[in-house]
């Protein structure tokens, strides 16, 4: 007992060579796997951001009209286009006569927006412009020289939403987040504030007055339009002019659009528009200089008011108001809106003399504060967020057209390679040369194979092709070389030695073959009698050097097995046919392929350095001058893995291998002559649709699964089912190529949601092992032995 426990512990603390190298291969794996998962949640987020800049994640398009307004005070719909409130109580205030307010909706925008501030410019004028959060954050410089220049802002929602719709959660964010995009633009917030698809005072309704209240008590000054120049209408320059004219002298706020759509005549308008009201005595100023100037004037009305007792007509005629006295007050203790930190969210800081450049507060900017602290930071972090959004989107929206235009091009160029390789091999008189029959050897290596061995060496003891067989046991635990002699086969040898590796074990098998054609296949793999016979005759012809089979998935009636299946036929022999002709091969598979031995021993052998030992050595030959060809009448039927943790481990190591296989053979792009053939035509065709295409197509999909929740569902869905059609075809014409049944591709939908999905993060994961420099072990699958001789296995 003591023998016994001391040995155990003697074998936990002394672990093999490849258990230590699998632990530190997962330590390595965990960071990679979340920076893997951090690159696609960072990227969904910038998405989602500019989705939400556009209005297209939780947009709301709904506008409000035709509701009644009975319960709107009277005095509130007769009154001015200011409204303000002072200790709770909404007032409304005029702009003074022959004063005009210009004002600017929807902005900023990159093409008319900078060129209305030059006319403004031009025409000593400033106006105040109601900015879109989303638009605010797309062009932060042009709101940094707005307010420099003079201007007033306001806030026009983040969204540009109908506010009478939103929750209160919805309003404040609104406000909020437009405030942070205003801070980050141009260093202040404004307590200004127009809400989208509002006209004049008299048009507020029962929906809109408790926002207007809200906003009140928030300390925002609401701001409407008392004379409207309708140019989204485009009526003409003429017209534009004449209908923002003000009636009778009086002083008005006017809407003008700065952005959302073709406002070429509105630049037209406006200048001879200013040059129209200075001549009859106008002058112009802001949403704050107006009110300012109004206060003025009610002040000055109440001096005279004592002199000479004619204050009631002097202050109805300069102030304009109701409750003259009491809304100046109002207008002079606008400042006292609720600010700091104990402020609610989407409540303005406090205006005063906190100008944004440290000095007095310009009275046209009176609603501007400084931002600082919290609010400039995380308006300055918003405005870095969206520079990313705005540039990353389009640049992958671009990047991906592109991919998806070689994919399909792809996919035309597989199915007329693969017809005329299906048309050229199988006509009657189509021959490699005189027929090989001269024996070969096959290499089986195998590393605990117990549950397939018998099935493997039983398939090969029916070939009708002169075979020897040499198994080469790789150190196996499980009585795999024990099975393999017991079944008295004859042409068997078995060759033990210690753990070393697939490549190790093929490599002994060669040099230990008896002739100068090998066959080598996985110990899990069965072939068809005729399989060694199809498979070698290509070497008739002394150009070709090593030969691909047609490896087959036998356990096909799962639907992890199911999905293999298509990808076997569609994605790998489908594949093949199109590089046999091109003459750059990339890989012979593992499960069934033939080499000339003499070929295999003068480029190396099958090397240690990388995964993919059948990868590296396809490349190998090729650059050695031999010729790779497809084989597709030698059929092997293989295992494949049955669950989706083996599937993931396998692809995983094949696409690691692949990538470390390219990059050791790199220098082909540079080789002359035809060994360099892999290097200009496989190398960039393998590079192009087996690395770059497969890592950036979860992002075609990441699209189209965004297109069709906020964008278009119905034109998102047929672009998708378009695509799927396309597969749908090029799979049923290799199923045919391959007298495959047709059955199986009724999976190809599922497939395509979750299956590729899953191969996609395998390749993507590889990717960053292999950016990162991380190395992998050689992984042992589980078997199951269930896939038998050839005639077991259901079609």
């Amino acid at each position: 007992m003591t023998r016994n426990a001391s040995a155990r512990r003697r074998r936990r603390a002394a672990p093999s060579r490849f258990e230590r190298a699998g632990r530190r291969a997962a330590a390595l794996q965990r960071p990679r796997v979340v920076l893997a998962l951090v690159l696609v949640l960072g990227l969904v987020s910038v998405m989602l951001l500019d989705g939400y800049l556009r209005a297209e994640v939780l947009g709301d398009h709904r506008v409000r009209t035709d509701a009644a307004y009975d319960k709107v005070p009277q005095r509130i719909l007769d009154g001015g286009p200011i409204l303000t409130s002072t200790n709770g109580s909404m007032r409304t205030q005029s702009v003074p006569k022959k004063t005009v307010v210009l004002t600017f909706d929807d902005g900023p925008d990159a093409t008319y927006t900078e060129k209305v501030l030059e006319i403004l410019a031009d025409n000593d004028v400033d106006g105040t412009f109601f900015l879109v959060g989303s638009m605010i954050a797309r062009h932060p410089g042009i709101v940094k020289d707005m307010v420099a220049q003079g201007n007033e802002v306001g806030l026009h929602t983040f969204t540009h939403v109908d506010l009478s719709y939103q929750s209160d959660a919805r309003v404040k964010r609104e406000l909020t987040q437009t405030q942070l995009a205003l801070a980050g633009a141009a260093g202040i917030t404004t307590k200004l504030v127009r809400a989208p698809y509002s006209s004049e005072a008299s048009a507020i309704d029962n929906y809109s007055w408790p926002v207007y209240k809200k906003l009140g008590a928030m300390g925002y000054t609401s701001v409407f339009v008392d004379t409207d120049s309708d140019d989204w209408k485009k009526p003409g320059v003429s017209k534009i002019v004449q209908w923002a004219t003000p009636k009778k002298n009086k002083g008005a706020s006017v809407l003008f659009h700065d952005a959302g759509g073709n406002r070429d005549q509105t630049l037209k308008a406006l200048p001879k528009y200013i040059k129209k009201m200075k001549a009859k005595g106008y002058t112009f100023t802001t949403v704050s200089g107006a009110m300012a100037k109004s206060a003025a004037q009610r002040g000055s009305a109440q001096n005279g008011s004592a002199q000479n007792g004619s204050a009631q007509d002097s202050g109805a005629q300069a102030g304009g108001t109701q409750d003259a006295g009491a809304q100046a007050g109002g207008a002079q203790r606008s400042d006292q809106a609720p600010g700091g930190a104990a402020a609610p969210q989407g409540t303005p800081p406090s205006s005063g003399t906190n100008a944004p450049g440290g000095g007095a507060q310009n009275v046209g900017q009176a609603a501007h504060s400084k931002a600082t602290g919290t609010i400039l930071y995380e308006g300055k972090a918003l405005i870095a967020a969206v520079a990313i959004a705005e540039w990353t989107v389009p640049t992958l929206a671009v990047f991906l057209a592109v991919v998806g235009v070689a994919v399909m091009a792809r996919f035309a160029m597989m199915l007329v390679l693969a017809r005329r390789h299906y048309r050229q091999r199988n006509k009657r008189r189509f021959s490699w040369g005189p027929p090989v029959t001269r024996p070969v050897s096959v290499i089986v290596p195998a590393y605990n194979e117990k549950e397939c061995i018998a099935n493997t060496l039983n398939s090969l003891a029916q070939s009708t092709h002169p075979i020897e067989i040499i198994v080469v046991d790789d150190g196996s635990t499980d009585g795999t070389k024990e099975i393999a002699e017991s079944l008295g086969l004859p042409n068997v040898r078995v060759i033990r030695q210690e753990n070393a590796g697939k490549p190790a074990a093929l490599n002994n098998g060669v040099r230990n073959a008896s002739y100068d054609i090998v066959v080598m296949m996985d110990g899990d793999t069965v072939f068809e009698p005729d399989t060694v016979r199809q498979l070698v005759q290509p070497f008739a012809a002394s150009e070709i050097g090593a030969v691909a089979g047609n490896a087959k998935v036998g356990n096909r009636n799962t639907v992890i097995g199911a999905w293999q299946h298509i990808e076997y036929v569609m994605g790998f022999n489908l594949d093949r046919r199109m590089y046999d002709l091109l003459r750059c091969m990339p890989t012979i598979p593992g499960a069934i392929g033939a080499f000339r031995r003499q070929a295999v021993l003068d480029v190396g052998g099958m090397s240690e350095d990388t995964l993919a030992e059948d990868t590296d050595i396809t490349v190998a030959m090729h650059r050695a001058g031999w010729r790779v060809v497809y084989q597709e009448h030698a059929r092997a039927w293989t295992e494949a893995p049955a669950s989706l943790k083996q599937l993931w481990s396998q692809r995983y190591r094949w696409s690691y291998g692949t990538m470390q296989a390219l990059w050791k053979h790199r220098k082909s792009l540079v080789d002359k002559g035809p060994s360099g053939r892999f290097g200009r035509v496989g190398m960039p065709l393998v590079v192009l649709f087996q690395i770059v295409t497969p890592v950036f197509a979860p992002l075609i999909d990441l699209f189209t699964v965004y297109s069709m929740i906020f964008v278009d569902l119905k034109a998102s869905l047929l672009a998708w089912l378009a695509v799927l059609a396309v597969q749908l075809v090029c799979a049923a014409y290799a199923f045919r190529l391959d007298g495959e049944k047709y059955r199986y591709l009724w999976m190809l939908p599922l497939q395509q949601i979750a299956y590729r999905q899953m191969m996609y993060l395998v390749l993507i994961h590889s990717s960053i092992t292999a950016l990162t420099g991380g190395r992998l072990r050689w992984q042992k699958l589980k078997r199951t032995g269930e896939v038998g001789t050839p005639t077991g296995v259901g079609r």
